[in-house]
């Protein structure tokens, strides 16, 4: 049995693997959706999911002619593969701007820039008879290109968005045959509208919260789904949980300001990747949880704060 932690698998390396009677999951005609942007948006448009306004441009000047079909620049440009975290995106004011995305030598996305309200993340987790469960819709906050803070669940979110929200992600997995973990980010926008932006099959940023959070974690799920094992409950267990990423600054060594986080807050979960740290670099999350969102807010971010060494009391 074989499954990722990532998506950027080959997939003829994985068909290689099935026709040895491997079993892959998920396999690589459902992982495709979540490595190639194109592939991604003709699946979500013959399936009738909302997604930003787009099509695959060849050069700068049909830039200019995809933004001259709507409302004008900006546009969102994106290479279909390899990009996360804001890598291969870029926001282009003009068509002098859309030169460098096509010096990648891939396929270039053009995408309407949305006027969005917020980011929210529905996550989903799927098994290979089709039983399926849905995590609270949650808010996803970026910070360059990169996730910063995740609220579970969203605060304010009218729950028939909600539910469109869920179901949209379920018959998503259903219609790509998703086995594991789905995490589907949206667009909230200012009309009330949710559009899907990216596709991720994998444990995902967003779903961190649910490691203390939910009464399964996505984790968890994802191991019995691909298992096909019953899936486990993904209420949350609190009001509210908060995951803030820890990224990499100016100070290599954590564990002075790890052991002040864990003496500070005795609430606190800290999760650490054993990564080498590097600024800007995720090498970990902490999640706190309880009935008071601006507490568990502030919480969360001083320790996050403190752990990168922009906060020092």
């Amino acid at each position: 049995m074989i499954t990722f932690d990532h998506e950027h698998v080959p997939t003829e390396h994985l068909r290689a693997l099935e026709a040895d009677g491997i079993p892959v999951r998920p396999g690589p005609d459902a992982l495709v959706h979540a490595q190639d942007k194109g592939v991604m948006r003709a699946k979500l448009d013959a399936i009738g999911v909302p997604c930003p306004r787009h099509r695959i441009v060849s050069d700068p000047q049909d830039v200019a002619a995809f933004a001259a079909e709507g409302d004008g620049f900006p546009v969102v440009l994106k290479t279909v593969r390899g990009g996360y975290d804001g890598k291969g995106v870029w926001v282009v004011d003009s068509v002098e701007e859309a030169a460098d995305p096509f010096k990648a030598g891939v396929p270039v996305l053009a995408e309407e820039k949305v006027d969005f309200l917020r980011e929210l993340a529905a996550n989903v987790v799927r098994s290979p008879h089709g039983q399926a469960v849905a995590y609270p819709v949650v808010e996803s906050r970026q910070v360059n290109g990169v996730c910063d803070t995740v609220i579970a669940p969203a605060p304010g979110l009218d729950e028939d968005l909600a539910v469109r929200a869920s179901e949209m992600a379920l018959n998503i997995a259903k219609e790509l045959g998703v086995v594991g973990h789905l995490a589907v980010e949206l667009f909230q926008t200012r009309d009330g509208r949710i559009l899907v932006n990216e596709l991720a099959m994998r444990p995902h940023n967003s779903g961190h919260w649910s490691m203390d959070g939910a009464v399964t974690s996505q984790f968890a799920n994802h191991v019995r789904a691909v298992l096909d094992l019953p899936l486990g409950d993904p209420r949350p267990r609190a009001p509210w949980t908060v995951m803030v990423n820890v990224l990499g600054g100016d100070y290599p060594d954590m564990y002075s300001a790890y052991l002040h986080c864990m003496a500070r807050d005795p609430q606190l979960k800290i999760h650490m990747y054993g990564k080498d740290v590097k600024p800007g670099r995720k090498v970990g999350h902490v999640n706190t949880y309880g009935d008071d969102l601006d507490d568990v807010l502030e919480r969360a971010g001083h320790a996050a704060g403190y752990l990168r060494g922009t906060i020092t009391e």
